[in-house]
């Protein structure tokens, strides 16, 4: 006879690989996210220290230049930061899915682990009757 336990693990693997998927795609979008983050912080140093270097321009198209430079680093800042939000909110999906994920393979396991404790029962059930049975056949001395 075919366990009830049995039959159920391959949709226990399943959930399981599922749920080791949906995790290693969220670390993947964490590192993306920490790495949007780092080149955020790199433009931001880069815009300081900029600013900070071109206090004594010489001519008015100098300035201009370094003004329009740093117009364009603000740009860039400003598409970093809306890059972030957008990593971040793929992480908040992808931390969704493998709460999912995780919680569908939990209770798979708990069914299958209930199912084994069952199947544990009726099998010392089934060993008692046979022990009775034995002893009621057994002849005395």
């Amino acid at each position: 006879m075919n366990a009830r336990s049995a039959r159920l693990q391959p949709a226990v693997e399943q959930a399981h690989q599922k749920a080791e998927d949906a995790l290693a795609s969220l670390a993947a979008q964490q590192q993306q996210l920490a790495k949007a983050e780092h080149q955020l912080g790199e433009l931001q140093r880069y815009r300081a220290e900029y600013a900070a270097a071109g206090a004594g321009a010489v001519s008015v198209a100098a300035l201009l230049n370094r003004q329009q430079f740093v117009a364009r680093i603000d740009q860039a800042i400003a598409q970093q930061a809306t890059e972030i939000d957008r990593q971040r909110r793929r992480m908040e999906q992808m931390h969704g899915h493998w709460m999912q994920a995780h919680a569908r393979e939990s209770a798979l396991d708990s069914v299958v682990a209930q199912h084994r404790e069952l199947e544990r029962r009726a099998e010392e059930r089934r060993e008692q009757a046979e022990i009775d049975e034995r002893m009621q056949h057994r002849r005395p001395r």
